[in-house]
Formats: structure tokens, C-alpha cells, sequence
């Protein structure tokens, strides 16, 4: 009919214009023990040789599966990336460093306080005195770094990465940061002939020590391709997005939803208790319907435990709102109105000059269920 016929060409029109983005999940299921990861570490060499061959051209195009030469010695496959530098071993960069480190890969690493670097030498690390070591020791360098400033500081500051890199050295940044420092930092990485990869993570510390991160790649293509055996490792899904920024918005984008579902889910306690319902009714009621959601499982038992402390962090409150506060500013660049952002800005706020800056974002619960309604 008409109608099909028109619909038919419609589809065929959004299809040729669309813009592609590319995913990537990984070839095989990264062991979640210690020993399992041991144990894969052959296979894991042999996967970096498959990615090799296939960002050297040799793969098949047009979706067509792609067939890698096996290893004739899995130790000549382990060591074909060569040293892979980390720098950063917070939260989350020291169980992606040790992901990375169990699976087999040579790692040079890197902290601002050395004494975290020690456990990480116990597992094989080499530890650096600064991130020009890193870079000089390494063909490619991971940082996951606490904000803008921390990056800026490694980036560029004295016997920074700037300082060493070279033609043919990449930079695969995973903080979180805005787009305008990632697009800082990447000139002065390609001025001086290196290479550079935005890849903020989406996930917290459980995911990152579960090798289960969704990774968000952009700028240079060929260090995003070359760098998919680390993040097959680090992760369970890894995209690319194209330009330089483009992960730092897509993270802001991501990091915002997370807070205003915390802020929201906070309040959604607080009126189901002072209502008279029973707290774990509702928690049981919510995991059954469409909001179920791990984020508010995890929250909820944090919660129902009080689970508030320092030392029961999976996301710091100070770097989740870092995060809002950069995701408001990209909503006034492009003229976003954030209402519901702002307001939960406000709040992690409020609960940082109370002391919980610290603490695991979900703290705000105390802060927020102790409020009265403001008419």
C-alpha cells in the first residue's frame, strides 16, 4: 500500500543518516574471582593479540566475524601491549590497576600518596616516582583521577605526562571530568605528537572491582581499538562516541541521573515513613515494578543498615557533586534548564557542610529525611 510504501522509505532514510556509534562488549566474561582470573590469564594474552591484529587493518569489514591468530606462547601474547601505565589509585583506580594486573598485563603505576602503590607491587606492579616515569616506562597510559584539577595537575604540571610523551604514546584518561578539560589536556597531549582517549567509566567501586564498568570512549579511534583488551578486563560494555567530549558529557549526562535518583529515592523514604508505611514494603513494592533498579537495592540496604561512614564509600558525596556542579554547567553552555539538578546540587551541598563530603553520596538520607516540607 501507500502508506507501507511511505513508511518503508521513511525507515530507509533515518537509517542512512543516523550516526553510528560504536559498541563494544567484551568477547568472553571476565572472571569475577581471583582465582578464575589466574587461572584465564593465558586466554587473556591471547585476546590482546586478537585486538592487535584486528586495529592493524587485518580484520574483516563490513560486520563480518572476525578471526584472530592463536598464540603459539601465551607469555610472547601477554607482554605484545607492552607496559600498560596507571596512574591513580583511589577508589576505583586501584581495582581496575589490579584487574588489570591479575589478568596478566605489565603495569607501572602511579599515586600522589606513594604508600598506595604497595599493594599493588605485591600483586607485580612497578611503582613510579611521577607520571613522566609512567609515561616514559609505557606505551600507554590509564588515569583515573579524583576532578578537573587532579587532572590538569598530572596532565600538565611538572614531570607530568606532557613532559615525556612522544609520537606513538597514548593517554586513555578515565576521570571524570568536563568536556573542556578533556579537550585541554588532549591538545597538549597531540602538540607534543602523543595520542589521546577520553574514557570516563560509568559504575561505582563494586562494579570496578567486578571488572563490570561501562567505559565511554572518545577522541582517537585508533587508541580507543588498541585499548579494548584493558577494558575487556575493566568492563562489560564499552562505547565509542566519537569526538573529544563527547564521554565527558555523556558521564555528566549519566552521573546527574544518579544523583537525582538518589535525592528522589531518599525522598520517596522519608513520605512513605512519615506516612505510616512500612519502609520495607516499600522497598519490596518498588523491586517489582518498573522502578526497580539495582542502584536503588544497593542504596536501599545502605540505607535500611545505615551504612553512612567513610569506610562504607562507593561513590563519595564531594565527587558526586563535583559531577552536578559540571553537569549545571554544561546545561547553561547549551541552555538546559535543570531544575530537579539544581535542587539536588543544593542538597549534597548542604549535606557536605554538615561533614559528609566523605562519605558515600547516599548519606544525604539523614539530611534529607529530617527536612520539613517547605510550603
Amino acid at each position: 500500500s501507500a502508506g507501507g510504501e511511505l513508511t518503508r522509505m521513511l525507515l530507509a532514510t533515518s537509517r542512512a543518516t543516523a550516526s553510528p556509534v560504536h559498541v563494544h562488549r567484551p568477547a568472553f566474561n571476565v572472571a569475577r574471582s581471583d582465582s578464575n582470573r589466574q587461572t584465564r590469564g593465558a586466554r587473556q594474552a591471547e585476546r590482546v593479540r586478537a585486538r592487535s591484529y584486528r586495529s592493524s587493518g587485518a580484520r574483516e569489514r563490513r560486520g563480518k566475524a572476525t578471526v584472530a591468530p592463536r598464540a603459539a606462547e601465551a607469555g610472547e601474547i601477554k607482554n605484545s601491549m607492552g607496559k600498560v601505565g596507571f596512574i591513580g589509585l583511589g577508589i576505583m583506580g586501584k581495582p581496575m590497576a589490579s584487574n588489570l594486573l591479575k589478568a596478566g598485563f605489565e603495569v607501572v603505576v602511579y599515586n600522589r600518596t606513594q604508600a598506595k602503590c604497595d599493594e599493588l607491587v605485591k600483586l607485580g606492579a612497578t611503582a613510579a616516582k611521577t607520571p613522566a616515569e609512567v609515561v616514559g616506562a609505557c606505551d600507554t597510559t590509564v588515569c583515573m583521577l579524583a576532578d578537573p584539577k587532579a587532572c590538569l595537575e598530572v596532565a600538565l604540571g611538572e614531570n607530568g605526562i606532557t613532559s615525556a610523551i612522544e609520537a606513538g604514546k597514548a593517554v586513555v584518561d578515565m576521570s571524570t571530568v568536563d568536556a573542556a578539560t578533556s579537550a585541554q589536556i588532549y591538545e597538549a597531549v597531540k602538540a607534543k605528537g602523543g595520542r589521546f582517549l577520553e574514557a570516563p567509566v560509568s559504575g561505582s567501586k563494586k562494579p570496578a572491582e567486578d571488572g563490570a564498568l561501562v567505559i565511554l570512549g572518545a577522541g582517537d579511534k585508533d587508541v580507543y581499538d588498541e585499548s579494548l583488551p584493558l577494558f575487556e578486563v575493566m568492563g562489560k560494555k564499552s562505547v565509542y562516541l566519537g569526538d573529544i567530549g563527547n564521554g565527558a558529557k555523556m558521564k555528566l549526562v549519566v552521573n546527574m541521573m544518579l544523583g537525582c535518583m538518589t535525592t528522589t529515592f531518599s525522598e520517596a523514604i522519608g513520605l512513605a515513613e512519615k506516612s505510616g508505611l512500612n519502609r520495607d514494603e516499600f522497598f519490596d513494592v518498588l523491586g517489582a515494578g518498573a522502578l526497580q533498579s539495582p542502584w536503588y537495592t544497593i542504596k536501599g540496604n545502605a540505607v535500611k543498615n545505615e551504612l553512612y561512614g567513610e569506610h562504607q564509600v562507593t561513590f563519595p558525596m564531594k565527587h558526586a557533586q563535583k559531577d552536578l556542579r559540571l553537569a549545571l554547567e554544561l546545561g547553561e553552555q547549551v541552555n538546559q534548564s535543570l531544575t530537579v539538578a539544581h535542587e539536588t546540587n543544593e542538597l549534597f551541598k548542604e549535606a557536605m557542610a554538615q561533614g559528609l563530603q566523605d562519605c558515600d553520596l547516599i548519606a544525604v538520607h539523614p539530611v534529607i529525611s529530617k527536612k520539613e516540607f517547605n510550603k
